[in-house]
């Protein structure tokens, strides 16, 4: 929010005080009209405005804040040392103070906003696709398209820009649809940029991104770590597991694996470094472990709201579809740290040195009461947005029950939750609109069945195929963009494809949402690898193979589901415990055999045996063309365990064979 001199400029004062409005209006409108408070109140309270002006507002807010504090090319510390005094302060006025193009933009962004606000009767008395646009209409609508992706280019790179600059192209030169078309389906219509994507930025992301901001303020993000140092800090490879840990936790509420680096990072990376780790290891368990939380219930990432309005099910209900294989990713993460410290032979920080998990409890155990109030609200049958409503009201309320949190109860810390919660909010509310060009051109194209038939024809009706080309454009797509707009592009191209084939739609959306996250911790660009090895001092490309290694789970656990939906909740119960032990048991024979570690290093022959046990397990059709359809899975599961068998016994004989000669 300061500025590089650490003074606020007008522009600066301007932005923060339209950044409080936002997040007031949002807090405001997510009451619905409850039934029990009185008929004047039910006035005040109506809940949200209709979908143009909800979601046209969201986005005002969010154009208008990226305009005043993302400057086309803020000075870098490197460059202002190069300057000379006077031009530095010039450099740094204009920064603080903004320009005429930022205030050319925020005036325009205002106009095509109040525009359709202005014209609402007529917007949604037309005849779409039949009666013309008017040629204001179509001025507007190009300046709002150039706008937004301006302002996507300045918070998250060219990457999603050009991506809907593609998809604009290919309407035109190749499905040749006329500019009126493309005119009532982005600006004029609830299928464009006011799309489904931006109406979940605003009633979903915005409030739990509220929630977030008001619980770090409040202390929350110390009583994970210190939580998770309590709990495992003095284990083998102690500080690992404290970052696996909190990271998982502190993922919840931040909902963005960069920034969960950023928190726990700096505490987590330096402990990791003095107990022995490797640098390039310790960033990868941070990257990996962070990266994890967009996955991790109850407070998932912005994708998932958007999951559960493409499927048209509650949030509790993704939640209930990731809870299993969110566990196993963290299970896998969890036993690379163990497995890699008893290689290495490093141990745990002494239990003097560690935070006693009563007097954690004792001094800040209370902070877990929002989150609880959340989900209790949550699964009462109340939606998620109210119960993110009254899970952020509640944080300073109850940090002001201790004396150990009381002096987090600030006014200034409030205004400031406020402002982080609408600053974290721009990326999520642009990226989220930038895709709503995208759907809309797939949608009015067609281009999203072309797609379909074109993967089907290409992977020959093979499932694993049509998998595994989904999986690589999930990367690729999440390499350049955030997981929303990438999770967002996947289902209208790629999700389809696999659906045709067989796999359950809850399935389907799940593996395209896990491999647009997991792009954070694959090189080339792996903006989470980024991040934490900039903090370790770390080779990038040795931190993002190390972060592979240990995420590798991550990159199967998609393919469980799709073949054993149990893991998704999706069947008997037994159905589900069965699939539940032997993914859990295969994940940690895989993390041990990556790791060369079980109960005792491991060659190169036992390493095989270990991931070749992990995949046995984790696949109960891996047999079935060989042993009867009742017998296959069991099959599968009794040789999975026989191959670990064989080198737990081999590695005991080496122990006691090692043992003799020692004596």
């Amino acid at each position: 929010m300061s500025s590089t001199t650490g003074r606020l400029g007008p522009t600066r004062t301007i932005a923060a005080a339209v950044a409080v409005v936002m997040a007031l209006y949002h807090l405001y409108v997510i009451v619905p009209p409850l039934d029990f408070i009185s008929p004047s109140l039910r006035e005040v309270f109506r809940g949200p405005p209709t979908e143009f002006f909800f979601r046209g507002g969201h986005l005002l807010f969010a154009l208008v804040l990226t305009f005043l504090w993302f400057r086309r090319a803020s000075p870098n510390e490197e460059d202002l040392a190069a300057m000379l005094p006077d031009e530095r302060q010039r450099v740094l006025d204009a920064n603080r103070n903004g320009t005429i193009v930022d205030w050319c933009l925020v005036a325009l962004s205002v106009l095509t906003i109040v525009y359709v606000f202005w014209n609402y009767d007529y917007i949604i008395n037309r005849i779409i696709y039949v009666d013309d646009p008017h040629w204001m209409d179509m001025v507007l609508c190009v300046v709002l398209v150039c706008l937004l992706l301006e302002a996507t280019r300045r918070l998250m790179g060219l990457a999603l820009p050009i991506t809907a600059l593609g998809f604009l192209a290919y309407a035109f030169i190749f499905a040749k649809v006329s500019p009126t078309g493309l005119v009532d389906q982005l600006y004029l219509s609830t299928e464009g940029i006011f799309g489904q994507p931006l109406a979940v930025s605003a009633a979903y992301v915005m409030i739990f991104v509220l929630f977030g901001a008001f619980m770090e303020k409040t202390g929350t993000g110390q009583l994970f770590m210190d939580f998770a140092m309590s709990l495992t800090g003095h284990t083998a490879g102690g500080p690992g597991k404290v970052s696996v840990v909190s990271s998982s936790l502190f993922g919840t509420i931040s909902g963005s694996a960069v920034a969960n680096v950023m928190v726990d990072g700096p505490i987590s990376i330096p402990l990791m470094k003095r107990t022995g780790f490797p640098a390039h290891f310790a960033a990868a368990v941070e990257a990996v472990a962070s990266t994890g939380g967009q996955i991790m219930p109850p407070i998932m990432g912005a994708a998932a709201f958007v999951m559960a309005e493409f499927l048209g099910v509650g949030y509790g209900q993704v939640v209930i579809w990731a809870l299993i294989p969110s566990v196993l990713y963290y299970l896998a993460c969890f036993g690379a740290v163990h497995f890699e410290a008893k290689r290495l032979g490093i141990v745990g920080v002494p239990r003097s040195e560690l935070p006693v998990l009563t007097r954690v409890l004792a001094e800040r155990g209370h902070l877990f009461l929002p989150v609880i109030i959340l989900l209790t609200i949550m699964y009462a049958g109340y939606s998620s947005p109210l119960a993110a409503l009254a899970g952020t009201l509640l944080c300073f309320p109850v940090a002001y029950l201790r004396a150990s949190t009381r002096p987090n109860v600030t006014f200034k810390n409030f205004i400031e939750a406020l402002i982080d919660g609408s600053r974290n909010t721009l990326a999520v509310a642009l990226a989220c609109a930038c895709a709503g060009v995208i759907i809309g051109t797939v949608t009015l194209t067609g281009l999203g069945i072309v797609f379909s038939q074109w993967v089907v024809g290409l992977s020959q009706n093979t499932l694993l195929l049509a998998l595994v080309l989904t999986m690589m454009a999930g990367i690729v797509l999440g390499m350049g963009m955030p997981t929303t707009p990438a999770y967002i592009i996947m289902v209208s191209l790629l999700v389809p494809a696999i659906i045709k084939l067989g796999v359950p739609k809850p399935a389907a959306h799940m593996f395209a949402f896990y491999f647009a996250i997991l792009s954070a911790i694959t090189p080339p660009v792996a903006l989470a690898v980024y991040a934490a090895s900039g903090l370790a001092k770390s080779d990038v490309w040795a931190t993002g193979w190390a972060a592979m290694k240990i995420g590798a789970a991550g990159f199967i656990v998609p393919f469980m589901f799709v073949y054993e939906p149990a893991l998704l909740m999706i069947g008997t119960w037994p159905q589900v415990i069965q699939a539940v032990i032997t993914a859990s048991i295969g994940i940690l024979f895989l993390a041990a055999g990556l790791h060369g570690y079980l109960i005792g290093p491991a060659n190169s022959t036992q390493k095989a045996l270990l991931i070749a046990s992990c995949f046995c397990l984790v696949n109960p059709n891996l047999l079935a063309g060989i042993l009867p359809p009742g017998l296959a899975a069991a099959g599968a599961d009794v040789l999975g365990l026989g191959l670990a068998g064989v080198v737990v016994l081999w590695q005991l004989a080496t122990r006691k064979a090692a043992a003799a000669q020692a004596a």
